[in-house]
């Protein structure tokens, strides 16, 4: 699949390739691929944590680059995001950042406004989650985590507002595959239900 095909197409055909494989190991954390089972897909990646408390933006957009080229570093894409000690402001960065190192129009921002998700946001985010990953493109999520409400390893005391990247799905167990540069607790990769996922992105957005 060459980097210009329109995801409306690939979506209206049904055409989508199954061009991923295991994940494997990366440049700063080695990370094994989970117990292989028979329909889960993990893309291949290298995975960074992120290198300040506030470049989750710039990791998580170098996790994704990387299933597909060889990426930038934090600082380069930290300085094409705007990121500031505040972060990075909008998940729409993360797309038109996504979109221009890789030459292609396939990343859009999807905004999930409403906490909780409509069932058509649900949906959406997981045709997304599939066709994406089965092309070959990892999917960057902005989320929000309060106690109660958190994945993995993160501060239970505080709400956690993070990026991470979706690099992998199970449809057997309705389960993503995610790829953390927060390194919380040493949970830097952890399969999370797609139901949590949805409940975390609201009122951000994913890059898909």
């Amino acid at each position: 699949m060459t980097s210009n095909v329109d995801r409306r197409t690939l979506l209206k055909t049904g055409a989508i390739s199954a061009l991923a494989v295991a994940a494997g190991s990366a440049a700063t954390l080695t990370s094994a691929a989970p117990a292989q089972a028979a329909n889960w897909v993990v893309l291949n990646h290298e995975y960074q944590a992120q290198a300040t408390g506030y470049w989750c933006g710039p990791a998580a957009t170098r996790i994704a680059l990387s299933a597909r080229i060889a990426p930038p570093s934090q600082q380069t894409l930290a300085n094409a995001l705007g990121t500031t000690v505040n972060g990075t402001d909008y998940i729409g960065q993360v797309t038109g950042v996504l979109n221009n190192y890789l030459g292609t129009g396939w990343y859009e921002t999807k905004n999930m406004p409403n906490d909780p998700p409509s069932q058509a946001q649900k949906d959406l985010l997981w045709r997304d989650i599939v066709l994406d990953i089965n092309n070959n493109y990892p999917i960057v999520a902005n989320i929000v985590a309060p106690p109660g409400n958190q994945p993995p390893g993160y501060p239970s005391d505080q709400t956690i507002y993070h990026y991470f990247t979706i690099i992998g799905y199970n449809p057997d167990t309705w389960q993503v595959y995610i790829a953390d540069p927060a390194n919380f607790s040493g949970n830097n990769h952890y399969w999370l239900s797609f139901d949590q996922l949805a409940t975390l992105i609201p009122p951000k957005g994913y890059s898909a």
